[in-house]
């Protein structure tokens, strides 16, 4: 049976969200995160979060998965205090900075306000 890791919901985009999807990268923090930061990343309230995310949980935007290849040494941490993630669209099974969350190489899904986020261990 699948465990939620984590739930939250999408409440504003910085206008330079589009460059960093481009570049295959999606940039979260919690909305507490400072000022000079909101025009590049997408911000979120959390609703839950319990437990660690590992290599092969599911991150869940809306109705799109996308699995965990890879995890930097702090990206744990910087989710849980800072509501921080930076998913990286890469395909590496080796992330190559301390905070990358890794997945599949494609197309990330389109992110909105309201969208929901969920971390889920199958």
């Amino acid at each position: 049976m699948a465990e939620l890791l984590y739930r939250s919901e999408v409440t504003g985009i910085g206008d330079l969200v589009s460059s960093f999807v481009a570049e295959g990268i999606l940039v979260f923090f919690g909305e507490s995160a400072p000022e000079e930061l909101h025009e590049f990343c997408i911000m979120h309230k959390v609703e839950h979060q319990s437990g660690v995310l590992n290599v092969g949980d599911v991150i869940q935007i809306d109705e799109y998965h996308l699995e965990v290849l890879a995890l930097g040494s702090v990206a744990n941490e910087n989710l849980m205090n800072l509501g921080h993630m930076n998913i990286k669209a890469d395909g590496n099974l080796i992330a190559e900075m301390p905070g990358d969350v890794c997945v599949a190489i494609g197309e990330l899904p389109p992110v909105a306000v309201g969208s929901k986020i969920q971390i889920i261990r199958k």
